[in-house]
């Protein structure tokens, strides 16, 4: 770690860990370590905050012949913070372990085990997770699911698939207020989403899959329900180089959805605050209050990969906005 960077880390955690949340800094959790949950999402049950990311860590390499920025490190498996406050995040272990002997699991570290999310299931009272899961070339396009008896893991790896024969590579997942669950993924080479519903279980796909943005190469997905109306804020694709976000709309989660461009607002807009998204998170107890959650990707050193947290707002007509802030109080 750089000289300036452990002095920042040090006042931080001097000074109670942090009273606001810092878009780009260094957020150490409870024990002082740096937070390492990338490409996550946020559980909220039973009045805690869990949060799940990819464990980055280790060598960055980039892996030989890739015709783009194919960096990567070995995969580190899904951990879990959980928080009160989304300001003091307590590291609850490694949700989803790695596989370091077999070489054909789907979680082996020489794999891609990418943007976790998880949900609460109160019919079968199990935590389920789903993930991209990808070799190295990132061929292999499918997504994994695994299962928990508690928020906290460990979470049992089930199986991975390529839903109704999809290719599937980012994704994220959203549960309506009936309880039912929608995959949002990226296929056809990423350039058209679907959006597929999900069994009772949470466990499978059914055969109820849409195709939207078709041809409009969007990956990076993070919905978000207001006002009963749908919102789906995605990036374009650039590898690991940032750049500007769009929002689509829709009045049903499996109706006509229309895309709409940037969300974001003033300097470095056009880069999405050089990050690229990864959840809305609706604030508890906070009535429409919403934080649009990022990374800012470090491709050649992957373990250092800061996150952006930034409010979201709606005006009257519904139109969502974001805008830098230096300090975010939730």
């Amino acid at each position: 770690m750089k000289k300036i960077e452990a002095i920042c880390l040090l006042l931080l955690i001097s000074i109670g860990c942090y009273a606001q949340i810092i878009p780009g800094a260094i957020w150490p959790d409870t024990k002082g370590n740096p937070v390492n949950a990338h490409g996550g999402g946020i559980l909220y049950y039973n009045g805690t905050y869990y949060w799940y990311g990819e464990i980055k860590q280790g060598v960055t390499w980039r892996v030989p012949g890739s015709t783009w920025e194919n960096y990567r490190v070995n995969a580190g498996g899904i951990s879990c913070y959980s928080s009160k406050d989304l300001l003091h995040w307590k590291p609850e272990g490694v949700a989803l372990q790695p596989v370091t002997t077999d070489s054909t699991s789907d979680l082996h570290v020489s794999k891609v085990i990418e943007r976790p999310k998880v949900i609460y299931n109160k019919k079968t009272g199990k935590f389920v997770m789903w993930m991209h899961i990808d070799s190295q070339d990132y061929s292999y396009a499918r997504s994994g699911v695994a299962v928990s008896d508690s928020p906290e893991g460990p979470f049992k790896y089930i199986r991975s698939v390529r839903p109704n024969g999809n290719m599937a590579r980012d994704m994220t997942i959203f549960q309506d207020d009936d309880g039912d669950a929608y995959h949002f993924y990226s296929s056809e080479e990423n350039q058209t989403m679907h959006i597929c519903k999900l069994a009772d279980d949470y466990l499978s796909h059914t055969g109820d899959d849409r195709r939207i943005l078709v041809q409009h190469a969007r990956e990076a997905p993070a919905v978000c329900k207001y006002n009963n109306r749908f919102y789906l804020f995605t990036s374009g694709c650039t590898g690991w180089s940032p750049n500007a976000a769009s929002y689509a709309t829709a009045d049903s989660i499996m109706g006509t959805w229309t895309l709409h461009d940037n969300p974001c607002h003033g300097t470095d807009a056009d880069s999405t605050y050089h990050a690229q998204s990864t959840y809305v998170l609706p604030v508890q107890g906070k009535k429409d209050t919403f934080i649009f959650m990022a990374d800012r990707w470090n491709k050649t050193n992957l373990e250092t990969s800061r996150y952006i947290w930034l409010p979201l707002t709606f005006d009257a007509e519904g139109t969502p906005g974001i805008q830098w802030e230096d300090q975010l109080m939730p």
